[in-house]
């Protein structure tokens, strides 16, 4: 089922996503600054490819706490928004609610990128 998840979520949207992610990953790594920016959105692009079988552990402490924070006021909010939208567009129809709830799950990761580690379901 997971394989089947992933190969339809691939070609209705997924690998758009996931350009985007890696486009804007690219964009942030320009400047020294930018790079733990960069690295959060490579992260989003590699869950956006194949979202199907794999889960997400927050965690990190205080630094993740304050970087978060940061996160959410300049990019993640709307990040957030935007997953969320998508996630309920998608439980419209009961075909659809898998693919919500995946969009739900890049939402929360939107959220609170730093100090989540995206790990495969079975590797836990």
């Amino acid at each position: 089922m997971k394989f089947i998840g992933n190969v339809l979520w691939f070609f209705f949207g997924g690998f758009i996503s996931a350009l985007e992610w890696f486009c804007a990953g690219l964009l942030c790594c320009i400047t020294i600054i930018g790079i733990p920016l960069g690295k959060q959105y490579f992260k989003f692009a590699k869950l956006s490819l194949a979202p199907f079988g794999k889960d997400i552990d927050f965690g990190g402490g205080a630094p993740s706490v304050i970087a978060n924070i940061v996160w959410i006021v300049f990019a993640g909010i709307w990040m957030a928004i935007s997953n969320a939208f998508f996630g309920v567009l998608w439980c419209i129809t009961i075909i659809g609610i898998p693919f919500g709830k995946q969009f739900f799950k890049l939402a929360k990761l939107s959220l609170m990128p730093f100090g989540a580690e995206v790990y495969k379901i079975n590797d836990r």
